[in-house]
């Protein structure tokens, strides 16, 4: 799950005249998170069939896509592991994890959705705050490696090959859920709307008379109220946001992020907010997550490869003082005025 550090606002300006439509907004908590949706729709009958829909889509790819629910397509793949099943999956299941692992070759591993062992050790960590040993970190990453989870492309079946791994799909099943339940808007006729999901936005077709959507991005603080550092204006694209704002542990004076590098097998120790704009939501979800593990210089690098992307990087100073900032050459074009 991601921390919650874009606000969101609308970015009205005058133009010519609009189809009469009329703004709703809806919330609910599904995957964990709390999904905030504004959608302008004809009348209020069309908005809500049309987002009731969604959000069962979305309980729907929880129960596909969740490592928190026991019975999950996920879980039920994870329990085979080491047992050399070749398991067909869904549709859903199988997209999600073929672009995964399209990230974790771009990124010789970093991004690696077999990380679940190591997650759910630093999820006790921060429950009992409580260090994990080093001998219990060693032992999950025997278990984590996107070389051991095998496709067979012809049958649309997965095998993981060692025993007790656990897939995670934190750094990206929000995201592709946004993507989908896209579609389910554009079906029903409805471009302009708004999908907030606790980080994950995607945005379709500017509000009426609007340029787009304004969206704040936050500073490089634990301030949950903290104003906006600087504003986006989007539209028919995804933004997403990845960082340990709220979501860390301290120990003896090192801060640890939720996000765990597989490599060493710890919660990353460098502050930092990794913003990613992309065409899509999975897109944005998947690199904000790879660019927090492999840092500015070969994020950017990975950023250049995905065509429309652009990235900003804030980096705390070791030594306090106003972070580092890097951001890729467009970034600045989608930036508007408070």
């Amino acid at each position: 799950m991601k921390c919650a550090t874009l606000l969101m606002s609308l970015c009205l300006c005058w133009g010519q005249p609009e189809p009469q439509v009329t703004r709703f907004d809806y919330s609910q908590r599904l995957m964990g998170i709390s999904f905030d949706v504004s959608v302008y729709a004809p009348d209020e009958k069309v908005a809500n069939e049309t987002v009731e829909a969604a959000f069962s889509r979305i309980r729907a790819l929880n129960a596909i896509l969740s490592d928190y629910e026991p019975d999950s397509e996920l879980n039920r793949l994870c329990r085979t592991s080491g047992t050399h099943q070749r398991v067909k999956v869904s549709a859903e299941l199988w997209d999600v994890l073929k672009r995964s692992e399209f990230y974790s070759m771009r990124t010789d591993g970093a991004f690696d959705v077999t990380i679940g062992p190591l997650v759910r050790l630093w999820r006790k960590a921060r429950k009992t705050k409580v260090l994990p040993t080093q001998q219990e970190i060693a032992a999950a990453q025997q278990r984590v490696g996107f070389h051991k989870l095998k496709f067979y492309d012809d049958i649309q079946s997965i095998e993981l090959t060692v025993a007790d791994m656990q897939l995670d799909l934190g750094g990206i099943a929000v995201g592709w859920a946004c993507d989908d339940i896209r579609k389910l808007f554009l079906k029903n006729g409805l471009s302009r709307f708004m999908i907030d999901a606790s980080g994950d936005i995607l945005v379709g077709d500017p509000p009426p008379g609007a340029a787009g959507w304004k969206i704040g991005v936050a500073p490089l603080t634990d301030a949950e109220d903290a104003a906006p550092s600087r504003y986006l204006l989007l539209h028919n694209a995804a933004v997403s946001t990845a960082g340990d704002a709220f979501q860390h542990i301290e120990f003896g004076g090192i801060r640890y992020s939720h996000i765990v590098d597989p490599k060493t097998g710890l919660g990353l120790t460098d502050r930092s907010t990794v913003v990613v704009i992309a065409k899509d939501c999975t897109t944005a979800d998947g690199l904000d997550t790879a660019i927090s593990l492999i840092g500015p210089d070969r994020g950017l690098k990975l950023l250049a490869a995905h065509p429309g992307a652009e990235c900003l990087i804030l980096l705390a100073h070791p030594k306090a003082g106003p972070p580092s900032v890097f951001e890729s050459q467009g970034f600045a074009k989608h930036q508007t005025r408070e």
